[in-house]
């Protein structure tokens, strides 16, 4: 047997899930579920080559591709332990050609470009990073636990190395007080560091997230469908054209999962997507967020403008409007949660 941890990047939904580390070394934003409840801790490198051992057993006669080391912040470890974990997958799995991980900023900021350098050669290919916002207020209200100094200098020190840096962006995570700041400094520090990817995840509250109290308060206001669309055209308008992949279509709780693409080959053609669905009315940008967040269908924004789709839609519109205040954008919030990681116990400190 061998361990597993809860979550992973959907891009590595079919890689060999290495732990080696034990959920998150921080744990403590205020808007992510996946491991609270639980505490951090280090796997040896004996503990984790045994797991490997027993994989390669598994799946003997298997061509393994690609591997993902688990759990939060893989790189937290001493080098030389990731170095000697590294060369034992290639090791036991020879047809490897993609080893990935996630890390925070912080410590992709203490990691020098050398140690770096090291870990490509021993055969890590891309580092994931949750950046989540470039905006300090944003950063700070959610308690991330990073600066724009670590996001910039961290992702740096990747791209140098030669190693590919995916970065994750929240729309929606500032709320509406501070959705334009959010999106101007997301924009600008992405523009410095340029990442290979930008994935996009769209903001959904936890029913157990503290933020809850930040809402009934009033120090957090949620936005809505089409307020985060808003958002996510302000970030796109004010990113470089660079090669940089920018990716709505690899997470569900993206409305528009086709705005998708280089931004230095479709960031007009994303725009022009983006600015079409917020040409809708207000009826048919309901009735598109019924379609979307009731499946996992790609939907066009275009579909709406077909009257029969209305005609059928329209009365599901018309029955959560009248289930109370606010009824209609309280549906599709709870909609969305049904896509979020759970705790991993009842407890969330």
């Amino acid at each position: 047997m061998y361990e597993q941890g809860v979550i992973r990047p959907p891009s590595e939904a079919s890689s060999l899930l290495v732990r080696v580390t034990r959920n998150c070394p921080w744990n403590q934003c205020v808007f992510c579920p996946a491991y609270k409840g639980t505490k951090f801790s280090r796997r040896t490198v004996e503990e984790v080559k045994k797991d490997l051992d027993n994989m390669a057993k598994e799946y003997a006669g298997y061509p393994v591709r690609t591997a993902f080391l688990q759990d939060g912040d893989t790189l937290v470890l001493k080098t030389e332990d990731v170095l000697e974990v590294l060369r034992y997958i290639k090791q036991k799995f020879p047809t490897i050609e993609r080893i990935t991980s996630y890390a925070r900023a912080p410590t992709l900021r203490k990691r020098s470009v050398e140690e770096l350098k090291q870990l490509k050669e021993a055969g890590l290919t891309r580092i994931h990073v949750g950046m989540e916002s470039g905006s300090e207020k944003v950063l700070k209200m959610v308690k991330k636990g990073i600066t724009q100094d670590d996001i910039v200098v961290g992702g740096k020190h990747v791209k140098e190395a030669g190693i590919e840096l995916s970065e994750y962006i929240m729309p929606g995570l500032g709320g509406r007080t501070l959705s334009e700041e959010h999106a101007l400094e997301t924009a600008r520090l992405l523009n410095m560091v340029e990442p290979d990817f930008i994935r996009v995840r769209t903001f959904a509250m936890h029913p157990m997230s503290p933020m809850l109290k930040m809402v009934e308060n009033g120090t957090f206001i949620p936005m809505t469908d089409e307020e985060i669309v808003a958002e996510i055209r302000i970030l796109v308008e004010n990113l470089s054209e660079m090669h940089s992949y920018f990716s709505c279509a690899d997470f569900g709780l993206n409305l528009l999962m086709y705005v998708d693409g280089y931004l230095d080959e479709n960031k007009a053609k994303m725009l022009n997507d983006l600015d079409d669905y917020l040409s809708l009315t207000k009826e048919q940008k309901q009735a598109y967020s019924l379609l979307r967040r009731g499946s996992y269908i790609n939907y066009p924004a275009g579909v709406v403008r077909d009257e029969e789709v209305m005609e059928k839609v329209r009365p599901e519109i018309e029955k959560r409007e009248k289930s109370g205040k606010d009824g209609f954008y309280q549906y599709i919030n709870h909609l969305m949660t049904y896509q979020l990681p759970q705790p991993q116990t009842e407890e969330w400190k």
